[in-house]
């Protein structure tokens, strides 16, 4: 049966329009809006991200070829380009930011529990930053070597469901230990993180508010060994070891006992050497946490080939900000959908189908659990005729001169 809203209205509607109207009102950037509203902006950069659109013009006609089913989307015309180019580039981005957090807290509800093939009931999180390259002549602002810009997207996911629970632009020069520094993690929790992150005193830090790590070590960290402990059999560890740190502003920054935990890697076949504060999980949690770590890699990398986030329909600061939020945003949709699917959906699969059916006139949820079923055609309605010509009718039927 057709459905009287669209597919991407229905997506749309997972947004509480309330709350964004709230969070429009707190951050006031409707003040002089003059017909184009913030809600128009996020549908339009939604539109941006879902169906791929190139550029502002792109955005813009895309929109506009759509006119009669735009009413349901709360867009009542499609935006001019120079207007949607002026909201991107003056509208606060925070509005936008706040939105995904705010979506956030409707996709942690419906994301699945534990799943992991390791048991301890501690939150497991991974901390990781990607570099979004720029042209340094357009994005000059973007400051990262002398003849490239670049920001950095820093992100921290949680493995019950795969979910950004917080993200940081900056510039592409910034390190990704600052960001980890004023970070506040919860309490019992374990963070994943790769060796950029090394840094003893933010170690001792997390140590001391209760978090903790498992990171690979660096070769040249000198350490002496305290404790040996016994390998699990017909396991993938070579070594179990309590250590300290040997070097005096080492051992300044961080004087707790440390593990050192070595693991062989079968696909890569290689050693891997971890360093961690939690000296009570067995060795084998240990390198499984860390292996599971690769899911935020996988995360920048579906972010990057699915929606919009290498190239920018704006070259301000801004307006860069907001199509990041903005891809944040649907990434947050796009697994909610997944969550609430029975059909166990690819994501790459999902974005794409979505994208040829935006304004498909279908129930979104009878869509996502059986996209390939063909709705039934409504009672009453038929199929006009077609006249085809027997042979009597051919023989009377008069045929225009010079025409055969």
């Amino acid at each position: 049966m057709r459905h009287p809203i669209s597919l991407f209205g229905q997506v749309l509607s997972l947004i509480s329009r309330p709350r964004f109207a709230r969070l429009v009102r707190h951050h006031g950037s409707d003040w002089g809006s003059k017909g184009f509203s913030s809600w128009q902006q996020l549908v339009a950069m939604l539109f941006c991200q879902l169906a791929q659109a190139k550029s502002l013009r792109e955005i813009c006609q895309g929109l506009a070829t759509c006119l009669g089913k735009l009413n349901h989307l709360g867009v009542p015309v499609a935006p001019n380009k120079s207007t949607l180019s002026y909201a991107n580039a003056h509208r606060p981005w925070e509005l936008f930011r706040d939105t995904f957090y705010e979506l956030l807290r409707t996709c942690r509800e419906a994301a699945p529990g534990k799943k992991r093939t390791f048991r301890f009931r501690n939150k497991l999180l991974s901390l990781d930053a990607t570099v979004i390259d720029l042209c340094g002549s357009i994005f000059d602002w973007a400051h990262f070597t002398r003849t490239k810009g670049a920001v950095k997207l820093h992100l921290l996911l949680d493995h019950d469901g795969y979910l950004p629970v917080f993200a940081h632009i900056t510039e592409g020069r910034e390190h990704e230990i600052r960001t980890a520094r004023a970070l506040r993690l919860p309490k019992d929790s374990v963070v994943a993180i790769d060796r950029g992150y090394t840094d003893f005193s933010l170690f001792e830090a997390w140590s001391r508010a209760g978090v903790w790590f498992v990171t690979r070590m660096k070769k040249n960290i000198a350490y002496r060994v305290v404790q040996s402990r016994r390998v699990p059999k017909s396991r993938h560890i070579l070594s179990d070891q309590l250590i300290r740190l040997r070097t005096k502003a080492a051992r300044e920054a961080c004087p707790r006992v440390l593990r050192r935990v070595v693991a062989w890697d079968v696909e890569g076949q290689r050693r891997i050497v971890l360093l961690t504060n939690h000296l009570d999980f067995g060795a084998t949690t240990i390198s499984s946490i860390y292996k599971d770590r690769w899911q935020i890699e996988l995360f920048f990398k579906a972010l990057k080939q699915n929606l919009k986030v290498k190239t920018f329909v704006g070259t301000s600061a801004n307006a860069l900000r907001i199509q990041i939020w903005t891809a944040l945003i649907a990434m947050l949709l796009i697994k909610y959908l997944q969550f609430c699917s029975k059909l166990g959906w690819a994501l790459s699969n999902l974005v794409a189908l979505l994208r040829w059916n935006l304004f498909s006139y279908r129930d979104l949820w009878e869509w996502v659990n059986d996209p390939f079923n063909t709705p039934a055609q409504p009672a009453g309605v038929r199929q006009l005729p077609l006249a085809f010509l027997d042979s009597t009718d051919a023989a009377t039927a008069q045929i225009p001169p010079g025409g055969g």
